[in-house]
C-alpha cells in the first residue's frame, strides 16, 4: 500500500510542479489540445460513416418486435466505435506528437532537479524524433492491445466480472509506465530492462495511474504525468544524479531542449 500511495503522491507532486512552471504548463496544455483534437477528429470520421457501418452489420428489421433489439445494438455499436476511435486517436497523437512533448517535459523536469539531462549522445532532430518513435510504438501499442484483449475476454468468458475490474487497472498501470519509461528510454536502457522496471515497481505504477481513472480530471493528470514520473525516477531510482549536482559533477547533456 505504501508504494501505491507513493505513486499517487508523485502524480500530484508532478501536477503541482507542472502548473507552477510556465514552460511545463505550456507544453502540458499543448499536449492536452493535441490529444483532444485528434480524438475528436477520429471520432467524427467514425460517426459520419456510422450508418453505413451499421447497415453492413444489420439492416433495420421490419418486425416491430425486433426493432427494439436493433436500436439497442445500434447504440452499443456507436459507443464501441467511439471508444475505438478514442483509442486510435490517443495512439496517433501519442506516437506522432505527444511523445516528443512528453520527452521535452521530462527533460525540463530533470534539468530543474539535477541541473543537467543525462543522455547517451547528441543527435540531430530527425534522428532524435525517429528514436522516440521507435521507443513509443511498443510502449504505447502493446499495453493498449493487452487492455483491449482483457476487455473482450470479459465480455465472452465467465471471468467477466474479474476482468472488467482488471482491464481499467491494467490500462492505468501501462499509462503510468508510458511516463516513467521516458528517462530510461532516453538513456537507451534496453527494453527488457525497462519492462523489468515496470514489474518490480508495479504497485507504484498502479498508484500513479489510478488518478487516470477519474473522469474529466484524468485528462489533466495525463497531460502533466511526465513531470511526476520523471521526479520519481530521478529521486528514487537514480538519486545519484542529484548528488552529482550538489558535488558539481556534470552529467552528459542531451541533444534536445
Amino acid at each position: 500500500m505504501t508504494r501505491i500511495f507513493q505513486g499517487i503522491s508523485y502524480n500530484l507532486k508532478g501536477l503541482r510542479l507542472g502548473l507552477s512552471s510556465p514552460k511545463l504548463l505550456t507544453l502540458g496544455l499543448i499536449r492536452l489540445a493535441v490529444i483532444v483534437l485528434i480524438t475528436i477528429a477520429s471520432a467524427a470520421v467514425i460517426l459520419v460513416n456510422y450508418q453505413e457501418i451499421l447497415n453492413l452489420m444489420w439492416n433495420r428489421p421490419e418486425n416491430l418486435w425486433i426493432v427494439w433489439l436493433w436500436h439497442l445494438t445500434s447504440w452499443f455499436i456507436a459507443m464501441l466505435l467511439v471508444g475505438i476511435s478514442a483509442v486510435l486517436g490517443f495512439l496517433a497523437s501519442q506516437v506522432l506528437f505527444s511523445v516528443v512533448i512528453m520527452d521535452v517535459m521530462s527533460q525540463i523536469t530533470e534539468r530543474k532537479i539535477t541541473g543537467n539531462v543525462k543522455s547517451s549522445a547528441v543527435r540531430p532532430w530527425l534522428t532524435y524524433f525517429l528514436f522516440l518513435l521507435r521507443q513509443e510504438i511498443p510502449r504505447a501499442v502493446a499495453p493498449i492491445l493487452i487492455s483491449m484483449i482483457l476487455l473482450v475476454l470479459s465480455w465472452f468468458t465467465p471471468l467477466g466480472p474479474v476482468l472488467t475490474v482488471l482491464s481499467p487497472l491494467a490500462a492505468a498501470v501501462f499509462l503510468a509506465w508510458d511516463n516513467s519509461d521516458l528517462v530510461p528510454a532516453r538513456r537507451l536502457v534496453p527494453f527488457n530492462s525497462r519492462f523489468h522496471f515496470l514489474r518490480s515497481h508495479l504497485a507504484f505504477h498502479l498508484g500513479f495511474g489510478s488518478l487516470f481513472l477519474i473522469p474529466v480530471a484524468n485528462i489533466l493528470f495525463l497531460s502533466f504525468a511526465p513531470v511526476g514520473a520523471t521526479l520519481f525516477y530521478i529521486e528514487q531510482i537514480d538519486p545519484g544524479s542529484i548528488e552529482n549536482t550538489s558535488t558539481g559533477t556534470p552529467s552528459t547533456p542531451s541533444g534536445a531542449a
